[in-house]
Order: C-alpha cells, then sequence, then structure tokens
C-alpha cells in the first residue's frame, strides 16, 4: 500500500524553524519526484518545493526561496522541508507529494499524496 505521512508541523512565533517529515512506503521514493506543497484557508494549492530522484531539478517558490530546504533521507526514505524565518504568510496545510515524472511542481501532475500537517506561524 502506498502511503505518505508528514509530521513536524505546529505552532511557530515569526522567525521560527520548523523540520516537516515526509515519510513513504510501500514504494521507493528514489525513484520518484517529491514535492511540498501548501494550502492556505480561502486559497489555492501552491508548489512550495520540489525536486527530483536525481537531485538534478530542484525548485523553491519564490516566496520560499532562502529560507526553505528540500532534502532527502534514502534510507530512511524520508523527505524533509527545513523552513527557517518563518513568516505569518507562511501559515497553512503543508502536504507531501510524489510523482513518477510531472513537468514541474504543479499538484495536478502528482499521484501520491499525504494527509497533511498544519504549519501556524503566530505570535
Amino acid at each position: 500500500q502506498v502511503q505518505l505521512v508528514e509530521s513536524g508541523g505546529g505552532l511557530v512565533q515569526p522567525g521560527g524553524s520548523l523540520r516537516l517529515s515526509c515519510a513513504a512506503s510501500g514504494f521507493n521514493l528514489d525513484y520518484y519526484f517529491i514535492g511540498w506543497f501548501r494550502q492556505a484557508p480561502g486559497k489555492e494549492r501552491e508548489g512550495v518545493s520540489c525536486f527530483s530522484n536525481s537531485d538534478v531539478y530542484t525548485y523553491y517558490a519564490d516566496s520560499v526561496k532562502g529560507r526553505f530546504t528540500i532534502s532527502r533521507d534514502n534510507a530512511k526514505n524520508t523527505v524533509y522541508l527545513q523552513m527557517n524565518s518563518l513568516k505569518p504568510e507562511d501559515t497553512a496545510v503543508y502536504s507531501c507529494a510524489a510523482a513518477f515524472r510531472p513537468n514541474g511542481c504543479h499538484a495536478g501532475e502528482y499521484d501520491y499524496w499525504g494527509q497533511g500537517t498544519q504549519v501556524t506561524v503566530s505570535s
């Protein structure tokens, strides 16, 4: 059974950091593009960061460049999103997703999704 499970969300003050984890089971992340997406209330889901299995392709949304870092641990079959210098506008439900060969960091092209984890940035 293919499954992605996110963890690491929570409440953090502006300027703080969180590290999200996305653990995969039922398939090997080595062969897939992985992306982190977020959706805030009343807004469309947006691609935050995506990368290819070979790490040749890495994408960051302009709003998170220099603050967020995507990485993977193949031994643990897990992908991470390190989020630093968090801002209130980063508040959203963050979900990880996997796709075999997408054309970019577009949610519609990703096949497998986790349930999401809430990130709230507030003082």
